[in-house]
């Protein structure tokens, strides 16, 4: 903690779930498309079709509900039902309006962090640092209560090396001076730690495979178990 002077999170599963309940509309996909393709092969599908969408779409719930319906009509030759689509079509916007119920310790750390800073025992700032579709990741902020908390939002399309630096910029700090914490190895430690910010890695049970990458250790970079363990880390910071 010496010299850091924000403390950046990541959303989408670090503060509260969201892989989950992608996969289980991707599972409703595949179990659609069985009269063409095995379970796996539509998975497998839905995916190489995110990577080429990508580029174009960005991340987000809107690029995934792209995805899913290109994927559908595709991997069944076009002969998928206009009902069926419909269904995923549903279930996709079901995805818009996700309950962003913080996951356990999430509320009660960031308010002890909030409490530290605002009684002056703490000197920093705290940040959401997250990717996809603005106006879905910024109502999801809403419903989880947790937007008092902050003192910094930003919103990014993407989150590489680059990205890092202008959230700094944006900050007025350099980037030995942020500590990201967050659930994703490859968008939230491996950028940050390039450009020399520190990082706090808490994994989640379910990850996107498009997240999956290679952990590697890194003297500026701890990995925790749970989310309250953050204060441990703070607290030796404390005035």
């Amino acid at each position: 903690m010496n010299g850091i002077r924000v403390i950046a999170f990541d959303a989408d599963d670090t503060l509260w779930d969201c892989q989950t309940y992608f996969d289980v509309v991707t599972e409703q996909m595949c179990d659609l498309l069985r009269p063409w393709a095995d379970h796996d092969t539509s998975w497998q599908e839905l995916l190489r079709t995110e990577s080429k969408n990508l580029p174009l779409t960005g991340f987000g719930c809107k690029a995934y509900i792209l995805s899913v319906i290109e994927t559908a009509i595709r991997v069944s030759h076009e002969e998928i039902g206009a009902k069926a689509v419909g269904a995923l079509i549903q279930s996709c916007y079901g995805l818009l309006n996700l309950p962003a119920e913080p996951l356990p310790e999430v509320e009660e750390t960031l308010r002890t962090l909030r409490s530290w800073i605002d009684g002056g025992r703490l000197p920093v700032r705290l940040a959401v640092f997250t990717k996809g579709d603005l106006l879905n990741q910024r109502h999801k902020l809403d419903r989880s209560g947790l937007a008092t908390l902050f003192d910094w939002v930003e919103i990014t399309a993407n989150k590489q090396a680059d990205d890092f630096l202008t959230l700094c910029s944006h900050l007025a700090i350099r980037p030995e001076e942020l500590l990201m914490v967050g659930n994703s190895f490859k968008s939230d430690m491996a950028p940050a730690l390039e450009v020399g910010c520190a990082g706090l890695h808490i994994p989640f049970h379910a990850e996107w495979e498009m997240e999956q990458v290679e952990v590697f250790d890194h003297p500026r970079c701890r990995r925790l178990t749970h989310f309250g363990q953050v204060l441990d880390f703070v607290k030796p910071a404390l005035r």
